[in-house]
């Protein structure tokens, strides 16, 4: 690892004080690699968060372009950006906060041996996708190349995160969440957006707090600081401000990770 600079020293000063940090803990951030799937009301705070932290690289995947029915939400674009592929956009804002991390853009919907070769090159991916298709891709993805899925959701005044850790022999996958559910989901999908924002609607900073919890659990993994979602999904009523979790187990039936061999846990 390199020093840091004295204006690096500076811009992560906060946080270098904390002591689960230091200046060994930033180095570890800015030799970091994150994927960020999805630029919109969770990837917004995640991605902007993870720059401000200091990560190495991030890598950025969205094939849309940002609209005015973003802005309310999408915190990463502007009124100036509206039309711009939103992978552009962000860049821009990124780039303006933090000029120290690399950015890669993918302006496409990444699948199939595409999905897996970029994550390859990342040490965790932040899933902000808006439907159970592009879950269960990145999920199965995640779980074939053991890499950890930092999972968030967010509809209406609700939402919902967990970690899950395939390179954790106890832990879940998403799949676990839903058992059965991937195999049925052309037959369940109606055709109106019932699963997304465009559909049900979603209070601007409900997302972002779903996302800020997000970018939390990823620093917290990159850091080497035990995350207490593996294996726990927490629940975000906004409107009653209640936060509650219950208890997610490997499904040991699973399809997805249900024949990863079962060894002692290891410590996270």
């Amino acid at each position: 690892m390199t020093d840091l600079s004295d204006d690096q020293l500076l811009r992560y000063s906060r946080q270098i004080l904390l002591p689960e940090i230091d200046d060994a803990g930033q180095q570890r951030l800015a030799s970091s690699r994150v994927m960020v799937l999805g630029l919109g009301g969770l990837g917004s705070p995640v991605a902007t968060y993870l720059a401000g932290a200091g990560v190495g690289r991030l890598v950025l995947v969205d094939p849309d372009a940002v609209d005015v029915s973003n802005l309310h939400r999408q915190i990463l674009h502007r009124s100036n950006t509206v039309g711009l592929a939103k992978t552009r956009s962000a860049r821009l804002s990124l780039e303006a906060l933090n000029p120290d991390v690399d950015i890669v853009t993918h302006e496409c919907r990444l699948s199939g041996d595409a999905l897996r070769e970029a994550l390859r090159d990342v040490d965790l991916v932040v899933d902000g996708t808006d439907n159970f298709e592009s879950r269960f891709e990145l999920n199965r993805a995640c779980v074939a190349l053991g890499k950890p899925l930092v999972y968030g959701a967010v509809v209406g005044m609700e939402g919902q995160a967990s970690v899950f850790r395939p390179d954790l022999d106890d832990s879940p996958c998403y799949a676990c969440l839903y058992p059965g559910f991937d195999a049925q989901l052309e037959a369940l999908r109606p055709a109106s957006n019932w699963e997304n924002c465009s559909g049900q609607g979603v209070l601007g900073p409900v997302a972002g707090l779903v996302g800020c919890i997000q970018a939390t659990e990823a620093l917290k993994i990159l850091l080497g600081i035990e995350t207490r979602l593996v294996g726990r999904l927490l629940l975000i009523d906004a409107r009653a401000m209640e936060f509650n979790w219950f208890q997610l187990n490997r499904n040991p039936g699973c399809k997805v990770c249900g024949g990863l061999a079962a060894s002692p846990p290891r410590s996270r």
